[in-house]
Parts: C-alpha cells; sequence; structure tokens
C-alpha cells in the first residue's frame, strides 16, 4: 500500500464461539480494529462503508459448527459476523465500481468492509426509494418471496395461499404478491399486533396467532376449509404437521426456512409425510443464490408496485452496530416487526 493512507478505526461484531441451542447476545461481542482506506494496490478489491446490515435467520445456522454438505459455511469464532447489507464504495481496484457506488450483497458485520471478490455485488440504480429496501424488500428477502413464490409454486388467480412466519422479511412480501395475483391469502404470526397488521395494513384476506391455537389443524381447517393450494414454509415443526394434513390435491409447498428447527441439537421429525403421497403434492426446498439471475425480472416486477404504491413493506431498524446482537438474536422470539435493519451509518 502506499504510504500516508488514511487509517481509522473499525468496528466490528465478532462471534466469540460456535452456537448451540438458542442464540444469545453473549454469544458475540463488539470490538475494535482498524483499517485503511485504501485497496491494496493491483488489486481488483472494493473498499465499502457499511450503511445497513440484515439480520436473517440463516445465519444462525452459520453461527453453529456446520458438518457435511450444506449451501452455507460456518462463521469463524474470534472473527467477525458477515451478511446481506448495503454499503457505500470508497475505494475500488474493480473496473465495474467507482467510488460513491451504492451497492448490496454480502459484507461484514462492521463499519468497512474490504471485499476481494465484490462481483457478487449488485450496484443500486433506484435511489428514489429507500436505500434500507434493498436489505429487505429489493435484496435477497425481496428476490427470495418472488423465487419462493412466483417459480417454485407457479401460482394462478383463485388460489389459496397459507404463509407462515408472516409478518417477518419474506413472507410479507409473499403474501403481497399472492394478493396482486388474485389469491386467497393467510398468514400465521406470532402477536396480534401482528395479526392487525397483516389485516389491515398488508392486504392479507385473513391471520391467526398461532400462540393462541391449541389445535392448529383445526386453525387452518377453520380457514381453509376447502384445503390449501401453496403453503410458504419458513417455521417447520407442528406447523408443517398441521399443513400437511390440509393440502388440496397437487398442492405445492415451497419450503424457504424452517426456523423451528435452527435451534435444535437434535433434528426433529415430521408424523404426517404420508399426505405428500396421497394428495400428490410437491414439496420443493430453494436456495435464492440459484435465481439471482432473475434480479433485473424481478425489479421490473416490484418497482412499479412500489412507485403506485401497492406494496407496502414494512422495516424494523435499530441503531448502531452495538446493537446488531440484540437485534439478530431477537428474530427468534419474534421480537421484530417486519424486515429486521441494523442502521451502521448514514452516507
Amino acid at each position: 500500500m502506499a504510504s500516508g493512507v488514511e487509517e481509522v478505526r473499525n468496528k466490528q461484531v465478532i462471534l466469540k464461539d460456535y452456537v448451540s441451542g438458542n442464540p444469545k447476545e453473549s454469544d458475540m461481542y463488539v470490538t475494535t480494529s482498524s483499517i485503511k482506506l485504501k485497496v491494496p494496490q493491483g488489486s481488483k478489491a472494493v473498499l465499502l462503508k457499511n450503511l445497513y446490515l440484515s439480520c436473517d435467520p440463516y445465519l444462525r445456522i452459520r453461527m453453529g459448527r456446520i458438518q457435511g454438505s450444506n449451501v452455507f459455511t460456518s462463521f469463524t469464532p474470534g472473527s467477525p459476523l458477515s451478511g446481506f447489507g448495503v454499503a457505500k464504495v470508497l475505494d475500488s481496484g474493480h473496473p465495474e465500481f467507482k467510488e460513491g457506488d451504492l451497492v448490496w450483497g454480502t459484507t461484514g458485520w462492521e463499519e468497512y468492509s474490504l471485499i476481494t471478490e465484490p462481483e457478487q455485488f449488485f450496484k443500486i440504480h433506484h435511489t428514489d426509494v429507500p436505500v434500507s429496501y434493498y436489505t429487505g424488500l429489493l435484496g435477497m428477502p425481496g428476490m427470495t418471496a418472488f423465487a419462493g413464490f412466483h417459480e417454485v409454486c407457479s401460482p394462478k388467480k383463485g388460489d389459496r395461499v397459507f404463509i407462515s412466519a408472516a409478518a417477518g422479511a419474506v413472507g410479507q412480501l409473499v403474501g403481497q404478491f399472492a394478493k396482486l395475483m388474485g389469491c386467497y391469502v393467510v398468514g400465521s404470526v406470532g402477536s396480534k399486533e401482528k395479526v392487525d397488521l397483516l389485516k389491515n395494513k398488508l392486504g392479507f384476506d385473513e391471520a391467526f396467532n398461532y400462540k393462541e391455537e391449541q389445535d392448529l389443524d383445526a386453525a387452518l381447517k377453520r380457514h381453509f376449509p376447502e384445503g390449501i393450494d401453496i403453503y410458504f414454509e419458513n417455521v417447520g415443526g407442528k406447523m408443517l404437521d398441521a399443513v400437511l394434513l390440509n393440502m388440496r390435491p397437487h398442492g405445492q409447498i415451497s419450503v424457504c426456512g424452517l426456523i423451528s428447527h435452527y435451534n435444535l441439537n437434535q433434528p426433529q421429525g415430521f408424523s404426517n409425510l404420508l399426505s405428500l403421497i396421497y394428495n400428490r403434492i410437491r414439496m420443493e426446498g430453494f436456495v435464492v443464490f440459484d435465481y439471482f439471475h432473475l434480479y433485473p425480472n424481478f425489479l421490473d416486477m416490484v418497482i412499479p408496485y412500489i412507485r403506485e404504491g401497492k406494496i407496502v413493506y414494512l422495516e424494523d431498524i435499530t441503531q448502531g452496530l452495538e446493537s446488531a446482537p440484540a437485534a439478530l438474536v431477537g428474530l427468534f422470539s419474534g421480537r421484530n416487526v417486519g424486515k429486521q435493519v441494523v442502521l451502521v451509518s448514514h452516507e
């Protein structure tokens, strides 16, 4: 590096050790290192100033010791966490990025990040919407909702759609995409406040608080007397077992996540898988990375909806990198309302 390059303090969120069971704030700590505000001479790296970080359930998987074949890799204890975020380019050795560009992609949980392989980042061109939306609606969660609903399920007008964790970053969008197609949409959530949000703000036809239901099978039969055509799965556990009993013949289940399983030390099985055979149900897991090539198509669909006010997006933004551990842990108790975002810095 050239001499005289400015060096600044760089606050970071560090993973203390591999996590087993429910994550705790104490599994992470905030420390300060230093970083030079210049990319190494001759490299194709970019130096980012992180603006917003995205708290997502899959990060819990990476906090554990991952063994065997997995799309994810474990975080390294003693090193910063990483995840999707929005950032501003401060310096670039890459021909596709220049100083001042706004981008979103996988970055460190820190104030500044040196990214050695920036090809995975998307440039932000639409700045007439909140930049924080690129952690959610216009970022990975939005693409997840788009791919898991439109590409995996092939929905049609009139379909009966059920979504678990429906007030989260992905679920709230799947519900609205389904309503825009003319589907009947019901969501399950974990509080009365969230039930009201789904019905009164996000346009769901119905919603229920699963914590108040003694019998999930009965709750689903109440809302879907003719059965479910499409289930967008975010939870797993008892909810999936109940859904399997209520799927219509040739129904489709898009498996986005299983948040009720992420903190289990022993895998949990299911009781009603025979329903997949009897009702010829197609149940398919997916990973959003496989659909990133469709990002331009997604923007073409969703940007007009935003501008026309046809999509509402709920964000739960906490201030400062120090708040990130609590924000991440809060996902697993349903503390957040909408997409959980950490504001690291204003531009």
